[in-house]
């Protein structure tokens, strides 16, 4: 079955689901949309009711959805809490700020006797969020809650390993008081995609997950003629200068690279290291990887989990096998790790020149891209050698410099003396094979709006 809940520390399939029948896509559609007509006319006021309920009930289950993210996708319990008090956070800044970022924005004309103009922000039906395993409950409140309170109504295809968390979120929207259709949760085979796009009640698709889904999901989008949304993967660069807080910096490296065992697309994949302070980060990071404890998810004093999967774990050693075949080194870190589950041990690589087409390359997992760069200019050059433009980071004591530097790396967002993260009230987003479009505050929520123009106009005809 496509969907199934397998827990990856003991790959034990615990739960399975069937996919969705042609019938009940239908079905699903034909209940969005009267849920959309409906909602589409719905108060700001009330729209917001239920965000902040869904931010209550999100905060009063944190907890329990942290134990079943690591149940299906070996998520750290603590690292779960705080994906479910984001989300919580995004519903509650949607429900507080919504009405206020899609207020009609009045133009200046030229010449105010012959038009009075304004754009207003409406929305248009059902948006498609076709969403990843590595942040169950963030990756469709990402997409759900500034959707939901422009008006639209929201269909959920997750990923097949968490068909539980997928379904808690129908039933949390359900319980805040969203009306029944408005937020669904189907497990959709394949070809839905499709069915889904080519119906007139839909009105885009939002992915999230890799260059090939989101090849073909935007191709889809592309001939249905809807607007897509893509947040793609990404090989951000990690730049530490000469002047940067050492031990400070080694911390967040270790931090960025291995939360979440690695799987995250603003990962701090690419280290670069200026010459003079390469020898001692090195140093200081491989001890810093060997501290982190490994083991069962659901134990609170674990901070370094299994892969997603075994799958995921058996690709991602293929792929190093293969980066060693184009001239890449790589040193293990003796990390003490479980004999069971999928487990990956912390990686080292460097060796990734000009001539080694891995330095390309995203590893989606506990493999480090280590780089030793000349200077700044070298480290923004090598920082920019990639065909990925998500996210990135500068680390010195000068930010006036790091804003510098910031300027120009080639990239969505680049954060300074942190990793690429996120917040409420942040933007989210990236360029080149990253992906286009952007996700959350005003710039999410006009997404899958029409921005429509109204201008009054009173002069007499020319003839």
């Amino acid at each position: 079955m496509a969907y199934a809940t397998t827990n990856p520390y003991t790959n034990e399939v615990l739960k399975q689901f069937p996919e969705a029948t042609d019938q009940e896509v239908q079905a699903a559609l034909a209940r969005g949309y009267e849920a959309y007509e409906a909602w589409r006319t719905t108060s700001f006021a009330e729209r917001a009711k239920v965000l902040k309920a869904l931010g209550a009930l999100l905060r009063r289950d944190a907890d329990k959805l942290a134990r079943l993210a690591a149940l299906e996708m070996g998520k750290v319990l603590a690292e779960g809490k705080a994906e479910v008090i984001l989300s919580a956070e995004i519903c509650e800044y949607y429900a507080e700020h919504a009405e206020d970022l899609l207020k009609p924005e009045e133009l200046k004309v030229s010449n105010p006797a012959i038009g009075r103009a304004k754009i207003v922000y409406e929305p248009q039906g059902i948006v498609l969020a076709i969403e990843p395993w590595n942040f169950p409950y963030y990756q469709v409140v990402r997409i759900a809650a500034p959707q939901i309170s422009a008006g639209n109504a929201v269909i959920l295809k997750h990923a097949g390993n968490l068909p539980q968390c997928a379904a808690v979120c129908q039933e949390l929207f359900e319980e805040a008081g969203a009306p029944k259709g408005l937020f669904q949760n189907l497990y959709l085979a394949r070809h839905h995609t499709e069915m889904v796009l080519n119906d007139p009640r839909s009105c885009g698709v939002a992915l999230t997950g890799s260059e090939g889904a989101g090849s073909v999901v935007a191709g889809i989008a592309g001939k249905a003629l809807k607007k897509a949304t893509m947040e793609l993967g990404g090989s951000d660069a990690f730049i530490v200068l000469d002047d940067a807080d050492l031990e400070k910096t080694v911390k967040w490296a270790v931090f960025g690279r291995h939360w979440n065992a690695g799987q995250v697309c603003v990962s701090a994949k690419r280290i670069i290291v200026v010459d003079s302070l390469y020898d001692r980060f090195v140093e200081l990071y491989k001890k810093g990887i060997s501290e982190l404890k490994a083991g069962d998810p659901l134990d609170p004093s674990t901070n370094y989990a299994p892969l997603s999967s075994q799958k995921a774990a058996d690709d991602l050693r293929a792929q190093v096998e293969e980066a060693k075949k184009h001239g890449a080194q790589v040193e293990t870190i003796p990390l003490p790790i479980p004999n069971q589950g999928a487990f990956f041990q912390p990686m080292i690589m460097t060796g990734l020149d000009e001539k080694n087409e891995a330095r390309h390359w995203e590893f989606f997992g506990p493999v480090t891209q280590l780089y030793r760069a000349k200077d700044e200019a070298d480290a923004i050059r090598i920082a920019n050698d990639s065909p990925y433009g998500l996210g990135g980071s500068v680390f010195t004591k000068d930010e006036a410099r790091g804003a510098r530097v910031a300027a120009k790396i080639r990239t969505g967002m680049v954060f300074i003396n942190h990793p690429t993260g996120t917040k409420a009230e942040l933007p989210f987003g990236g360029i080149a094979r990253s992906g286009y479009g952007r996700e959350l505050i005003d710039l999410g929520i006009k997404e899958f709006v029409n921005h429509k123009l109204i201008n009054i106009v009173d002069i007499d005809a020319p003839f």
